[in-house]
């Protein structure tokens, strides 16, 4: 009788078909869903892959007059419009955008061909940019130490702020932006310098002579230089704690803080090595 009972217990315990053994299921697709799903995917895919596939897509995006801003929706989850703002950036950049389109789109070679007419065109726009600081220094009377810290400077160092602001804003992290700065420098002295002196001392050497360069003011800019750069590397070490944001972003007055110390720095910098072309302090 226990084994009996124990069986029927274990019958009512199977699973069993109801009175509804069918079941149908109706998915409809969201046109909404779908959509929000394809514009993260979209920006997802910028973030990651930044470039194009033709020329096109290139030329098509330097006369299109887009909003400004990391995001391209307001809160209402609709596409903005481009502000009076937009409009008046588009067209006093609008020469650069179209010169710059024409460089090979980064599918082109696996990206070399895109790489090595940047490069050749930034060299030659830095040329330009510094025979023109050269030919204005000359004419309202500066000293070239002093255009050189001025206009040569400021000029050439604009694309690699702004390549800077593009990386940051793309990367999760401050090390694409902190790297492409550092490395920038880094290709313009021991590059820039290097390869002028290289050649300039070997030319003199085949003509027999040899070739002196005076340091002039050199010595004092350098030093004054490395001074401020170890004052911005140890803001960069102290920001690097969680509750400031780390070396980018955070609370915005650690941002207006940092910004205004470095700007001050660089004023600092100019003010300087204005006073010591001019003698009105002495050098090293």
């Amino acid at each position: 009788m226990e084994e009996e009972e124990a069986k029927r217990i274990a019958e009512m315990g199977k699973p069993i078909l109801g009175e509804h053994p069918k079941l149908e299921v109706i998915i409809e697709e969201s046109y909404e869903f779908k959509s929000t799903v394809d514009k993260l995917i979209k920006k997802t895919n910028l973030a990651l892959v930044v470039g194009t596939h033709s020329w096109r897509d290139q030329f098509m995006e330097a006369i299109t007059v887009s909003a400004a801003g990391d995001e391209d929706e307001d809160e209402t989850g609709e596409e903005r419009l481009p502000s009076c703002f937009d409009y008046v950036m588009h067209f006093l950049t609008v020469f650069w955008k179209v010169l710059f389109a024409c460089v090979p789109p980064t599918g082109y070679c696996n990206g070399w061909a895109c790489f090595v007419v940047s490069i050749l065109i930034i060299g030659m726009l830095t040329a330009i940019i510094g025979d023109l600081a050269s030919h204005f220094g000359c004419t309202i009377g500066l000293k070239d130490s002093v255009t050189a810290v001025v206009f040569v400077a400021f000029g050439t160092s604009v694309p690699d702020t702004f390549a800077s602001k593009a990386a940051a804003v793309q990367d999760v992290h401050a090390d694409a932006s902190i790297g492409n700065v550092t490395g920038s420098n880094a290709v313009n002295v021991f590059l820039g310098i290097g390869l002028a002196w290289s050649v300039a001392a070997i030319y003199w050497a085949s003509q027999g002579e040899e070739f002196h360069v005076s340091a002039g003011t050199l010595a004092f800019s350098v030093t004054l230089f490395t001074i401020f750069a170890f004052v911005c590397i140890s803001v960069l070490l102290y920001r690097r704690r969680p509750h400031l944001g780390g070396e980018l972003g955070g609370p915005k007055g650690c941002r207006l803080a940092t910004t205004l110390l470095f700007v001050s720095l660089w004023l600092l910098y100019i003010l300087f090595a204005t006073l010591e072309a001019y003698c009105y302090i002495k050098g090293f």
